[in-house]
């Protein structure tokens, strides 16, 4: 169990999302402090209120904190953006990296075509290994004397 459990956390695209969930965290307490530390505080100027986070509802002994909701909406919203932009930057690069490589390829063709001997006899067709059956036409070995899919004889009849 320890080997499979091994070979399945030492895979690329495990690696990978690790590293990306590592960097995602990062990357996420660099948003909160852009939206709680400069977004938020500009947005509440224009409000005429000192903090979002502090914004709530009291209905009972129940707080329902609106202010909170809409630092993390924002939040989520630039979250989204960046990973947007990212996203959009990679398929930009990855389609960059086809183009070119259609190019070589096309290049690589050109020049096979070029160097390509001439002299070379044409290839010959190959025997056919199948037959039509003439009753059920269906397709059978070309050895055949009798149809698999119909029974029908396949042989002509020998003549006396």
């Amino acid at each position: 169990m320890w080997k499979e459990f091994k070979e399945f956390a030492t895979k690329g695209n495990v690696v990978d999302l690790a590293i990306g969930v590592i960097i995602g965290g990062g990357f996420q307490s660099i948003v909160k402090s852009l939206v709680n530390d400069v977004i938020m505080p500009v947005i509440s100027i224009f409000t005429g209120k000192i903090d979002f986070n502090d914004m709530m509802i009291t209905i009972g002994n129940t707080s329902i904190k609106y202010g909170s909701f809409i630092t993390n909406t924002v939040n989520f919203f630039i979250m989204a953006f960046c990973v947007f932009l990212l996203v959009k930057y990679v398929n930009k690069f990855n389609k960059t990296l086809e183009e070119k490589a259609k190019g070589i390829n096309k290049k690589l063709e050109k020049k096979h075509k070029f160097f390509k001997n001439k002299t070379k006899k044409e290839e010959s067709i190959p025997t056919p290994t199948t037959k039509v059956c003439p009753f059920c036409l269906s397709e059978i070995n070309i050895k055949a004397t009798r149809c698999s899919f119909c029974t029908s004889n396949l042989e002509e009849p020998k003549e006396k």
